[in-house]
């Protein structure tokens, strides 16, 4: 029996196929919308959150979702603020949280974990409780983003004119960073803190040169990153890579390969 064959490979497998279908569209709107940086910000501030929930003894998971939810939040309010650029907000809350979240978790010495697999992931050692988590929460995710789709597209287009429409530009942005913040969540054990950003960017900017409308760009997103990650962890089996690392390279040689199709307009 080869690796590939085993039950872990087979788990890591599934939670990563139901990665790529979340992080796909929510992808799409973080590429439209230009929020590259917001989206490395909230996946520094994740460390933060494995320390904390580490310290206070919760599911480090819940302790990650609490602190990315709450940085988003703290980002929501301070960027209308005026003295300094978002780009130089971003980046102070980025590497402070990093800072701070590996300053708390080298004082805890009781506690044993593996630092390089929160950095980099390792998806190899994904439970049936990860994919549960993965697959349920990202029907809820996928849900509340359809949900939202047409307000979200709307303030991507023209922000202005959706607001005079009647959209409620506040509530919508607060929802979506929220599903942000619970994708990093879920794809820290997969492909790490540091590599979260390129899951989600990646594959919607290699599906920005293939699609005709915003839906079809949301749905071939999910199909590269899908298969960046059997790709990859086929690579990772195969040649002891490891994981995370191997599924983003197979999704940026996706771009690179997509960068020799004429662009769909």
């Amino acid at each position: 029996m080869t690796i590939l064959s085993e039950p872990f490979f087979i788990r890591a497998l599934i939670a990563g196929i139901g990665l790529a279908g979340i992080a796909g569209p929510i992808g799409c709107f973080i590429v439209w919308r230009r929020m590259a940086y917001f989206g490395e910000t909230l996946a520094h501030s994740a460390l933060l959150g494995v320390g904390l929930g580490l310290l206070a003894g919760i599911d480090v998971t819940l302790g990650v979702i609490v602190a990315t939810m709450a940085v988003a939040v703290a980002l929501l309010l301070l960027r209308s603020q005026r003295e300094l650029a978002v780009d130089t907000l971003l980046g102070i809350l980025s590497q402070t949280t990093l800072a701070l979240g590996l300053i708390v978790a080298s004082l805890m010495t009781w506690v044993r974990f593996d630092l390089l697999s929160l950095l980099f992931g390792d998806v190899l050692t994904v439970s049936t409780r990860d994919v549960i988590l993965v697959w349920a929460g990202g029907a809820v995710v996928l849900g509340v983003l359809a949900f939202l789709w047409r307000d979200l597209l709307a303030l991507t287009v023209h922000e202005e004119l959706a607001r005079a429409e009647g959209v409620d530009a506040r509530h919508v942005e607060v929802a979506f960073v929220l599903l942000i913040a619970f994708v990093i969540a879920a794809a820290m054990k997969i492909v790490g803190i540091l590599l979260i950003t390129a899951l989600l960017i990646v594959p919607a900017a290699a599906a920005r040169r293939l699609a005709l409308t915003p839906e079809a760009m949301a749905l071939i997103a999910s199909a590269i990153g899908a298969v960046a990650v059997v790709a990859g962890l086929g690579l990772s089996g195969l040649i002891d890579s490891p994981s995370g690392p191997s599924i983003v390279a197979m999704a940026g040689l996706a771009f690179v390969l997509t960068l020799a199709v004429p662009r769909t307009r």
